[in-house]
């Protein structure tokens, strides 16, 4: 008879790159369900365990909140999406917010390069040059100009 494979919390903390003290702590908010022990009263992790402390970190890193991850923790046990409507146009709602935050960090980035192939941090360019005449861009300005964005863009590929 074969046996599920079972992990210390040390060995999950690795499989799963987050620490023992986050895992722990996502035992205490009730995120991961309390594990197994043994008879010294160490934890013990199994595969699914696992599974669902790298389906939290991924969330996590979208950005949504450790407490609006309960509903997705919950569904990602259920095979049947049909169920969870609501969950998937949240997940669509919460990916067009990535994309428009994105859309923001690019013009940041196309601005950076415009500033950089202009000579500004190595003092060609001064703001402070009256003679100049010319007065630093905006990212919202920048962003009403897309041959700026072209310009930076070929830089960047």
């Amino acid at each position: 008879m074969m046996t599920e494979p079972t992990f210390t919390i040390k060995q999950t903390a690795e499989l799963t790159g987050l620490s023992e003290d986050t895992i722990r702590y996502y035992e205490k908010i009730k995120l991961l369900p309390p594990p197994d022990r043994k008879d010294n009263g160490h934890r013990v992790y199994r595969a699914k365990d696992i599974h669902t402390i790298k389906l939290i970190s991924c969330l996590k890193k979208t950005g949504i909140s450790l407490e609006a991850m309960r509903p997705f923790l919950k569904a990602s046990g259920n095979p049947d999406p049909a169920e969870y409507i609501e969950l998937t146009q949240t997940l669509k709602n919460h990916r067009e917010q990535i994309i428009e935050q994105i859309s923001s960090l690019q013009q940041l980035v196309d601005f950076i390069d415009v500033r950089l192939e202009d000579g500004y941090p190595t003092g060609e360019y001064s703001d402070q040059n009256p003679e100049d005449g010319a007065k630093p861009l905006s990212v919202e300005e920048m962003s009403y100009f897309p041959q700026l964005r072209k310009r930076a863009n070929r830089r960047i590929r």
